[in-house]
């Protein structure tokens, strides 16, 4: 659904007098059951989940040799960034899932019984295509960041109906990729995807929800963060004889974010794209707190 919702971005640029009119009227969500949205919803997932694993199977998997089915521990790999990423993938994926059914007028219940639940089913799915593979293997540490990330937003709109805890990325390009495109990424779409010591993980937290106060904007967050540098490899026991070593660094960060899902607005098709891009962090003044205590302020932080 996503995907539908960037497209009907671009028409509403290139046509702003009429299009945005009719966009809006058709992402005004249904009071009721509204059967031909749901099938909408339904038969675009399915297929995009099916076109997905078919793609990564036939072009991403088949370039390695196959296996029996079996598990791998990977656990403290890439200093657990890439298990942030699966709590991110699988949060969002969810949310995403769950607003498209809410648009199609689907009860709260099957929302998040259908809906939420998506992102651990999906990333399952390629779990289990990664428990063929010979080159990788199914991963018991990343099934449960899978099952955070969907736990993160079903257990929010059970205590409290609403996101008041949403997890974010932000990305920065480094020196490492250079050392290891081929690993890394040689290029910025495939850094942003790879380079895990350009990635930092936010839990971007909403004030005024849990301090009632309206001298605070609905819309300012707080955001924790967590990232990591000196990563070439996988883990510290993949000596690389061609690169010189590098000490593996954890970082936390505090800041300060935006809760674009809050920000007042009566167009809906303005709040299809917050929706969309709430999944980033805003660049924000931030202070960095290294594992040794070493404290650094960034004027701006991406």
């Amino acid at each position: 659904m996503k995907w539908v919702w960037l497209a009907l971005v671009c028409v509403s640029i290139a046509f702003p007098a009429h299009a945005q009119q009719r966009i809006d009227a058709f992402l005004t969500p249904a009071d009721s059951l509204h059967i031909s949205r749901r099938t909408a919803v339904v038969v675009s997932e399915t297929a995009l989940s099916a076109t997905a694993l078919v793609g990564l199977s036939q072009l991403w998997y088949a370039d390695y040799p196959r296996s029996d089915f079996h598990f791998i521990d990977d656990a403290n790999e890439w200093q657990q960034l890439d298990k942030a990423g699966h709590v991110f993938s699988s949060y969002h994926l969810g949310r995403f899932s769950a607003e498209a059914l809410a648009w199609s007028g689907v009860s709260k219940k099957d929302q998040l019984l259908y809906g939420a639940t998506y992102g651990f089913a999906f990333l399952t799915a390629v779990e289990v295509l990664d428990g063929y593979s010979a080159q990788w293997g199914a991963s018991w540490s990343d099934v449960a960041a899978n099952a955070a990330g969907t736990a993160l937003y079903v257990s929010q709109e059970l205590c409290w109906n609403e996101q008041r805890i949403i997890p974010k990325y932000s990305f920065h390009t480094t020196a490492y990729a250079a050392q290891r495109p081929d690993l890394l990424g040689s290029s910025l779409p495939e850094q942003l995807l790879k380079d895990y010591n350009g990635q930092t993980y936010w839990l971007s937290v909403n004030v005024q929800s849990f301090i009632k106060t309206k001298s605070i904007p609905a819309w300012l967050n707080v955001a924790l963060g967590y990232g990591a540098e000196g990563m070439v490899s996988a883990d510290e026991l993949s000596p690389i004889s061609s690169l010189s070593p590098t000490t593996r660094r954890r970082q936390f960060y505090f800041s300060l974010d935006i809760d674009l899902s809050r920000i007042k607005t009566k167009s809906h098709l303005v709040k299809t794209i917050c929706s969309v891009f709430n999944t980033i962090k805003i660049p924000a003044p931030t202070i960095e707190f290294g594992a040794s205590g070493a404290i650094k302020v960034h004027p701006i932080y991406f």
